[in-house]
């Protein structure tokens, strides 16, 4: 499909070399729209000026939830090139996300064609300064203005950019993680292999009970037992003990993480054993009392790698690597970023290259 591009005229000032980037908080020029109706399927799609929606009050995605998203980046790489970094698997996962909510899935070629053209738009936004990126929201709504409890007919499918420095204002200093035994985020057969919004509202009383205690983020425990580790909230989680890196494998309840999925493959590369598998928090606790717990980390999209300092469960706190970031985590982080940057040898051709700034 052929993509309309409408420029806007009132074009805002652009990030400048040295200006500090909050996450999420300031929106590019421009937005990439197209429609979907039963019957004609998606269509329109468009590159049009960044601006607010007009929405029915009784919009379907306002009272039952069926959204999905996703979070990529671009990055300002070597020689200037506008690097996207495995694109096709968010777009595959978006449509995972699609069939398990019931919305009608989207031709990927399409997605990616729409993100390197909005991102081609507004290349003067992508900033220039190490550990920046134009972050990358691609999402869809159901938009029918009907009440009932039922799939949509109507959506919208939308992308916006932000351009974004690191996620934690901490960088790559270890975080403190909260581990939840209370309340419970996703179980298998439910959403939680979605990237939905239901499942983000789930887990904001736990986030707001661990910063009430002074920790970053929430680890969640599965939600039938309550024992084994599943996912942190913005991110997948891997503990290194000695002989193996141990991440929890994907059984329905855990997103399936694209930099997790790289991360393996690295690891693999360099000859380093990784386990998916059930890991309980009492393994965890007794292994890190044993000494055997050499780090902890996590990754996904908006952070890349976060070394991991502390969990905190129950009143146990468990300590790794002395707090500070381990070896394995920082190789992890340089040739994650590497690659993303167009800096380091790119073995998988991650690296989708949009344009020359």
């Amino acid at each position: 499909m052929e993509i309309r591009v409408e420029l806007t005229k009132t074009p805002k000032a652009k990030p400048v070399p040295g200006e500090k980037l909050p996450f999420g908080k300031q929106f590019s020029d421009h937005m990439f729209l197209m429609n979907y109706k039963t019957g004609k399927g998606w269509h329109d799609p468009r590159v049009v000026p960044y601006g607010d929606l007009a929405l029915s009050p009784a919009a379907m995605c306002l009272h039952y939830g069926q959204t999905v998203f996703e979070g990529m980046k671009a990055y300002y790489g070597k020689n200037g090139d506008i690097l996207l970094f495995r694109p096709q698997e968010n777009f595959a996962r978006l449509n995972a996300s699609n069939q398990r909510l019931v919305i009608p899935p989207i031709d990927e070629e399409v997605c990616l064609a729409g993100v390197k053209k909005l991102v081609e738009v507004d290349k003067d936004w992508v900033p220039h300064d190490e550990g920046t990126s134009l972050y990358i929201r691609p999402f869809i709504i159901a938009v029918d203005p009907v009440l009932g409890v039922h799939p949509g007919d109507e959506y919208l499918f939308l992308i916006i950019t932000s351009p974004s420095g690191a996620y934690y204002e901490s960088g790559l200093e270890p975080v403190k993680i909260y581990v939840e035994d209370r309340y419970v985020r996703a179980v298998r057969g439910g959403t939680g292999m979605a990237k939905t919004g239901g499942n983000y509202a789930a887990s904001l009383i736990a986030q707001d009970e661990a910063h009430r205690q002074n920790y970053s983020q929430v680890l969640w425990l599965d939600g039938v037992e309550q024992r084994y580790i599943e996912e942190v909230g913005a991110m997948n989680v891997f503990f290194v003990l000695e002989g193996e890196v141990v991440t929890p494998e994907l059984h329905g309840s855990i997103l399936p993480g694209i930099t997790r999925k790289s991360s393996i493959q690295l690891l693999k590369d360099w000859g380093i054993k990784v386990s998916e598998r059930r890991i309980t928090i009492q393994e965890l606790a007794e292994a890190n009392d044993q000494g055997r717990v050499l780090e902890a980390f996590g990754t996904g999209t908006a952070a890349v790698i976060s070394p991991i300092g502390e969990l905190k469960w129950e009143e146990k706190r468990m300590i790794f690597n002395q707090g500070k970031i381990g070896a394995l985590t920082q190789r992890l982080y340089d040739t994650l970023t590497g690659i993303q940057y167009g800096s380091l040898e790119d073995p998988h051709d991650w690296s989708v290259f949009v344009c020359k700034a």
